[in-house]
């Protein structure tokens, strides 16, 4: 008697060949959705975090300068400023402020590091606001990514003063300050890419009205 045996063939699950390539396709469409969505948030948060440090660099600078303006002229002792000697005096290429503001002695401090003595300069090649303290002093900056720093100087009926002749005339200094961006933003087409930012103020010394 011959014995036939019959062999039973059993189906293992598992993916096909096309059904793994569809969903390694599935995978890699979602994680470029992924990356390009992480991409355009990071750029988003880098360009809002410049643009912050950009604001904060100019109003601090500004918050400075109007500080300093308002005490232009200061003389408690009534004879810091003879004939010829101002507060303010006018310049198109710096701004520069005096005021008898460290001792009360009735004279101006005007050598190096002396707070008594002043001056705001704007260096278009390397983009900075400088301070310098005393006419002999070094400067240091004050601001930098700066594109442009004007200022303007107005007598007591609103007219612009615009020679250092009439220095004595000034009662007001108007300041307006451009900055930019550190680094440009791919996504803002303006400017070569950077952000600015305008600010502006009117600083009327009270003591320079005197």
């Amino acid at each position: 008697m011959i014995t036939v045996s019959t062999r039973r063939i059993r189906n293992f699950g598992g993916f096909t060949l096309v059904e793994l390539m569809v969903s390694m396709a599935i995978s890699l469409v979602v994680l470029a959705a992924i990356a390009g969505t992480f991409t355009v948030q990071t750029r988003q948060n880098s360009a809002e975090e410049q643009v912050g440090q950009m604001q904060q660099n100019v109003r601090s600078a500004l918050d400075l300068m109007i500080r300093e303006i308002q005490m232009a002229k200061y003389d408690p002792a009534g004879t810091a400023f003879p004939v010829g000697t101002y507060g303010v005096t006018y310049s198109g290429s710096q701004l520069e402020i005096k005021a008898d503001v460290v001792d009360g002695n009735g004279s101006i401090n005007t050598s190096s590091g002396s707070l008594e003595n002043i001056i705001y300069t704007f260096d278009s090649a390397t983009l900075r606001i400088t301070r310098k303290l005393g006419s002999t002093g070094t400067a240091e900056l004050l601001a930098d990514n700066i594109t442009a720093f004007t200022f303007d100087y107005f007598d007591a009926n609103g007219n612009a003063v615009t020679s250092s002749v009439n220095s004595g005339d000034i009662r007001k200094v108007t300041i307006s300050i451009t900055a930019r961006t550190a680094r440009p933003d791919p996504s803002y087409s303006a400017n070569g890419g950077y952000r600015t930012y305008q600010i502006s103020a009117d600083i009327t010394p009270p003591n320079m009205a005197l």
